[in-house]
């Protein structure tokens, strides 16, 4: 009987065995072993050996401490197909979609969903946004274009002695025009103050909206709130009225002193602070209007509270404001401008004066109004809730609340 090892093929070399401590000083360096290309299936020869590059088709022997190619023709890891979601990237965080329930998304909205918004709530509720707003505008317009025309009739002998002395052949129609602005600036309390309390009613509606409930007339109608927005209108009116007041008595006293230069100094740096004052209150009392609408507090503590609502995001609101004061006004001439160019160019009647001059530019100014004033209030309303959104995490209670009303 034969061990296993009996079988095994005999080396004519010298054992391959080196003492732990190395070969002495003396001892030559053993030669190396020849090299013979590796076949499949054979060990690699030890590194630190000369060797020669792979035939073709052969793999590629990795070095220490790294790891092997792909090989030729390997097929690279497979992209996600269509349709499937992709991983987020390193370091971002997934977020489930915000709940929509009515025409925006709960979470801090951008300009463009703020207009978005502003008119899914006019289709949402076209009763209330349209309906209510043009018959609130042409009693207002009806109205103010009586007190208008009145106001007109009884300046025209004023100003036609006047014009007598500085325009005697009538030719530049100063008697005509000063007479229709003074008629016309007569009748814009009316048509200002049903605004107002228009605004106040529509961001009810609104914020409903948000929610996904539609409400009624009577409903928009019920609360009282909204005489608290004519309120505090009519109080910034006055401050902003008083403060022109004393602004241009005090140009004129020191233009009566003789200090001419000065005087026209001080009116022009008056104007530019009278102007940046404008916009700096308006933009700060400009959530005034839906807080005091949505909020069941007293009247001071709510427009106090809208003033902090405005911190640190007042740059943001003047911008949306201003872009939304330009969208209005350019809605208002898309209709006013044509109807004031008829009258004057087929019914000639430059001055409007005639009946059907103001039946024209009545009915324009009640479509005008109309689609801006319904507009104007629900971007303001929306921007309230984005603020309240992004400062107090209204988002989370309007989810929860639209949860419970589902």
């Amino acid at each position: 009987m034969t061990s296993p090892h009996d079988d095994a093929p005999e080396v004519s070399a010298e054992p391959g065995w080196a003492s732990p401590t190395g070969p002495g000083p003396d001892a030559a360096p053993p030669a190396p072993p020849p090299y013979t290309s590796p076949g499949y299936g054979q060990p690699v020869p030890p590194s630190g050996y000369p060797q020669q590059p792979p035939t073709y088709g052969q793999p590629v022997p990795p070095t220490y401490g790294q790891q092997p190619p792909p090989g030729w023709g390997a097929r690279p890891p497979a992209a996600p197909g269509w349709g499937q979601p992709m991983a987020p990237p390193p370091g971002a965080s997934w977020r489930p979609p915000a709940l929509q329930p009515g025409i925006i998304p709960l979470r801090p909205i951008g300009l463009g969903e703020i207009y978005d918004g502003a008119f899914r709530a006019i289709r949402a509720n076209p009763r209330v946004m349209f309906g209510m707003s043009a018959i609130v505008v042409t009693i207002a317009v009806a109205l103010q274009s009586l007190v208008s025309w009145y106001v007109e009739g009884l300046v025209a002998t004023q100003f036609d002695n006047l014009a007598d002395e500085l325009d005697p052949q009538g030719v530049a129609g100063l008697s005509q025009t000063l007479s229709a602005s003074v008629g016309q600036i007569s009748g814009l309390p009316i048509t200002a103050l049903a605004t107002t309390v228009l605004t106040g009613l529509l961001i009810v509606s609104v914020s409903r909206s948000v929610l996904g409930q539609v409400v009624s007339v009577r409903d928009v109608l019920r609360g009282g709130r909204v005489w608290l927005v004519v309120g505090f209108s009519l109080l910034l009116t006055v401050a902003v009225s008083l403060v022109l007041g004393l602004g241009a008595g005090l140009v004129a006293l020191v233009g009566v002193r003789g200090d001419l230069g000065i005087a026209i100094l001080l009116g022009v740096v008056g104007l530019l602070a009278y102007v940046v004052g404008t916009f700096w209150v308006s933009v700060r009392t400009l959530l005034a209007a839906p807080a005091l609408m949505l909020e069941g507090k007293g009247f001071w503590a709510t427009v106090a509270r809208a003033w902090r609502l405005t911190r640190g995001v007042f740059w943001r609101l003047l911008g949306i404001w201003l872009l939304t004061t330009v969208l209005a006004n350019f809605i208002s001439a898309i209709f006013t401008v044509p109807a004031q160019l008829f009258a004057q160019l087929f019914l000639g009647d430059t001055a409007g004066r005639s009946f059907a001059s103001i039946a024209i530019n009545g009915v324009a100014d009640v479509i005008a109004l109309t689609l801006s004033t319904t507009f104007v209030a629900a971007v303001t309303a929306l921007l309230y809730i984005d603020v309240r959104m992004r400062r107090e995490g209204l988002d989370v209670e309007l989810a929860r609340a639209a949860e419970q009303t589902a």
